[in-house]
């Protein structure tokens, strides 16, 4: 039995054309992940394939094309790791940042309260030891502007309440931000164990 032999040039000729083939189809795979990366989009083996106009299998039995989308992959991965990682941080410092001015306003609605209360024990002391010397126009004086600082007061002693519950929940906030970090960067270091 006879095999027919093909002439060199020919089998040469067929093997330059199939190179040709797979360097323009590797050219299409690079323009392709570079346009994913400029549109910011997914990066995954059938958004290059679409992208490129070549199959599947050609971009798994290429190794040079395997190489180049595993490589956008990781690279788009990690830039979505540290995006993330970023928009937690800033996340956190908002919360931070929250709890701090809440706590401060605390602190200042404290010693203003204090202050009032201690204002209002003077003022309650000079009309006890002064009712007899008082003329009733300055006893009358004196009622209303100690009616004005009871109020005000109670106006921050409300305030106070209320800060005091919202450096509350802003600590609660900031505890789970904390827990949130926790968790990425448990995942960032191992990202096998993420479920």
């Amino acid at each position: 039995m006879k095999t027919a032999t093909v002439p060199a040039s020919r089998t040469a000729g067929a093997q330059a054309a199939r190179r040709r083939k797979t360097e323009t189809a590797l050219q299409r795979v690079h323009l392709a992940i570079t346009r994913l990366r400029r549109e910011k989009a997914q990066v995954s083996v059938a958004a290059v394939a679409r992208r490129a106009d070549v199959s599947r299998t050609f971009l798994y039995d290429n190794h040079q094309a395997r190489a180049a989308v595993a490589t956008a992959m990781a690279q788009a991965d990690k830039r979505r790791s540290q995006m993330l990682a970023e928009q937690d941080d800033q996340r956190e410092a908002s919360w931070r940042e929250r709890a701090l001015n809440a706590e401060n306003a605390l602190n200042a609605a404290q010693a203003e309260i204090i202050a009032q209360r201690t204002r209002i024990g003077e003022l309650l002391g000079q009309v006890r030891d002064l009712q007899a010397e008082w003329t009733e126009e300055a006893i009358q004086r004196i009622t209303t502007e100690n009616t004005t600082l009871k109020q005000r007061v109670r106006q921050l002693t409300a305030d106070n309440r209320t800060l005091e519950e919202r450096l509350k929940a802003a600590r609660s906030n900031l505890r789970f931000q904390d827990r949130r970090v926790a968790d990425l960067e448990v995942r960032l270091a191992d990202p096998g164990a993420a479920t």
